[in-house]
């Protein structure tokens, strides 16, 4: 049997406040989207943030088979001891695991180790969904990307944008907000495969996050007032209509038999306790 290790991005506070939300956590819903595909998996969970015992965990990531790394309402550019501990522990995964998932925030923890550079996207945001990704030639050939429609809609939560990629990165696919929506690349003895969107988080999920986060969205001038909240919901509601659970999370699938090419084991990643300031890159 195959072990994986999955990091939660977000940070403990935040997950609580989920809970008490009545939402499911990114590494709830992650292991739901695997178990839909397989449940012959072993799966350990941590939180480089919070979790007293990292650097034990840290000995012993050559026992993984693979890891994904989650989403996180965190901003890469604060310099606080909590992202900190995430890069640190990045940087040791990257040096232990062959292979590694990096969804929305884990993809550009990913690639600010791998020497890559996040900033705050000009371009706007996606607030629950991305439209219109589209899978270049080099992402046609990726298995990341098998039996994936060439242009594509799906949850998405990002302020932020990778601006500068790690040398000898493969840009995979785009869209017209994130021009890096999908990326391999190679860091340590790690193959990284990285997207900029959650395929493995429902919309209904998503539609749930922008009530639960409306103060905090419209503070940020995410939209500009309630009425604008509710036509983009009613967007999100109608792709709902349309998409296709296998075709909405075949990126996860592919990775999945990916790792059982051979046989090993996956990590998932909590943060951490502490509050701080943020604004929601899922």
């Amino acid at each position: 049997m195959k072990k994986i290790l999955i990091v939660e991005g977000n940070l403990r506070e935040e997950n609580q406040s989920f809970t008490d939300g009545g939402i499911k956590t990114h590494t709830e819903s992650l292991k739901d989207s695997i178990s839909y595909f397989t449940k012959d998996i072993e799966i350990d969970v941590v939180n480089p943030s919070s979790d007293s015992n990292i650097s034990d965990v840290s000995k012993n990531l050559n026992k993984y088979d693979g890891m994904i790394w989650g989403g996180s309402s965190l901003n890469i550019y604060n310099d606080t001891p909590e992202i900190r501990r995430q890069l640190d522990f990045m940087r040791e995964c990257q040096n232990n695991i062959k292979k590694i998932l990096a969804i929305c925030w884990g993809m550009q923890v990913a690639v600010t180790v791998a020497g890559g550079e996040v900033k705050r996207c000009e371009r706007g945001a996606h607030r629950g969904i991305a439209h219109d990704i589209e899978i270049n030639e080099e992402g046609l050939k990726h298995k990341i990307y098998k039996n994936k429609n060439k242009i594509f809609n799906t949850p998405a939560f990002n302020f932020d944008e990778v601006v500068t990629l790690p040398a000898n990165s493969i840009l995979l696919a785009s869209n017209s907000i994130n021009k890096v929506m999908g990326v391999s690349f190679k860091a340590g003895i790690s193959n990284i495969w990285g997207i900029q969107y959650h395929p493995e988080i429902s919309y209904e999920k998503m539609i749930s996050l922008i009530h639960f986060r409306t103060e905090r969205l419209l503070n940020n001038k995410a939209f500009e007032d309630q009425n604008e909240i509710d036509n983009h919901v009613k967007i999100i509601e109608d792709e709902i209509k349309v998409s296709k659970l296998d075709a909405r999370m075949r990126e996860l699938e592919n990775w999945l038999k990916f790792i059982n090419l051979e046989p090993k084991k996956l990590l998932i990643i909590s943060p951490t306790l502490n509050k701080i300031t943020m604004e929601p890159t899922i």
